[in-house]
């Protein structure tokens, strides 16, 4: 058993045994598990030494192929990436500040997350409308339309934000905004009054705490040595962060798709209609088999393109195409489950809606399926110039 297997062995379990009976817990909400509800997983997960498992006490990571293994696992039930802090944006934000912060910045800004104390933001989004053409920075971060100008030894920054996820009750915040000398990135404390609220949206997904807030900054004042790298990184520093991040979805979504088909399955063996269980009649049984097929197709999928991230290249094409075969594939797998279960599939008496709902958001939030191809499809344009010589 590989050291990612072991660790993987032991964070199912203690979701299995200790965090699935939280599923039915009132302190979920649709805007999220309350902070509360949080900080009691998490006071769990550190009894049991399983807070963080990605990251090792040296401060280094696990490979992204021993990733794979542990995040597929705490997702058995949503509420277990929360439970044992390997939920996003806190994964990927503690990722980037991992590679790229200063040590002073990894003291401040990074030990408290890893430590499960804090929740981040990451603010790069905007709304659309806010400028010409419909911009405010979405799938094209060119649009950004978040500023920063420089004031003797601090940044300035304006701008609002949107779909900002765990803004509301977040300690630690990342900001992306437009500096002339291009896209910039900024850490900064939170609350903070420039950083405001205007409103928590009602959204599908109901996984991740805070919800997704719109925010307006207005004359945030940030001292330069909270820069993360240098003037005009920010394009850079954010495919250090997303890359992997957008596989890390693919991981955790992965164990809650496992976790519905298991659901459905028993579902199917034990509901009887004209004469036999629905798993006998061919409707049923086959979309479970077509489960299976997606499930394992995923896996290899997320394996291979954790290999590649592994050889140290970011993987960005790769992470591109695992992102739209596994979303879309777990996408199939939710809504089979539903189907599957009929009336009990679309309640909330099993986690198997909620799946639908999250896996739904998932197809949209780190890149949509179509910008994906869009990007892929141009890489295709690419390489057949290139053959052309």
């Amino acid at each position: 058993m590989t050291r990612g297997q072991e660790i993987a062995a032991r964070v199912e379990a203690f979701v299995r045994e200790r965090i699935v009976p939280y599923e039915r817990d009132p302190r979920s909400t649709s805007h999220g598990p309350s902070d509360e509800l949080v900080q009691e997983m998490r006071a769990l997960a550190r009894d049991a030494g399983l807070l963080t498992p990605h990251i090792l006490p040296d401060g280094d990571h696990l490979t992204h192929r021993e990733t794979a293994d542990v995040l597929r696992a705490s997702g058995l039930s949503p509420l277990g990436p929360l439970a044992v802090n390997v939920m996003a944006p806190d994964e990927g934000n503690m990722y980037l500040l991992g590679k790229k912060a200063s040590p002073e910045l990894k003291e401040r800004f990074l030990k408290p997350l890893v430590d499960g104390t804090a929740r981040s933001a990451f603010f790069m989004t905007e709304p659309a409308g806010d400028g010409p053409n419909g911009g405010g920075a979405g799938s094209d971060p060119s649009m950004m339309l978040t500023t920063a100008v420089r004031d003797g030894n601090h940044w300035v920054i304006n701008g609002r934000k949107t779909f900002i996820t765990g803004a509301d009750g977040a300690k630690v915040g990342i900001v992306m905004a437009k500096a002339d000398e291009g896209a910039s990135m900024f850490l900064v404390d939170l609350p903070d009054p420039a950083i405001r609220i205007d409103r928590v949206l009602e959204t599908i997904d109901s996984s991740m705490p805070g919800g997704h807030s719109v925010v307006t900054i207005e004359n945030l004042r940030v001292p330069a040595d909270q820069m993360l790298g240098n003037p005009g990184d920010g394009f850079k520093l954010a495919q250090v962060r997303l890359a992997p991040a957008r596989l890390t979805h693919c991981m955790r979504w992965h164990g809650a798709c496992v976790r519905a088909h298991e659901i459905a399955t028993d579902y199917a063996n034990r509901r009887h209609a004209f004469g036999k269980p629905l798993v006998d009649h061919e409707g049923v049984g086959f979309m479970l088999a077509e489960n299976l097929i997606d499930l394992k197709q995923s896996e290899l999928m997320i394996d291979w393109c954790a290999s590649v991230l592994d050889t140290g290249d970011l993987g960005t094409v790769e992470s591109s195409m695992a992102k739209v075969a596994v979303s879309e594939a777990l996408m199939r797998i939710a809504d089979r489950c539903v189907q599957v279960m009929g009336g009990t599939g679309v309640s909330g008496d099993t986690i198997v809606e909620q799946v639908f709902r999250e896996v739904r958001a998932f197809r949209i939030y780190d890149g949509p399926t179509e910008v994906h191809k869009w990007s892929l499809a141009k890489k295709v344009k690419r390489d057949w110039k290139a053959a052309q010589g």
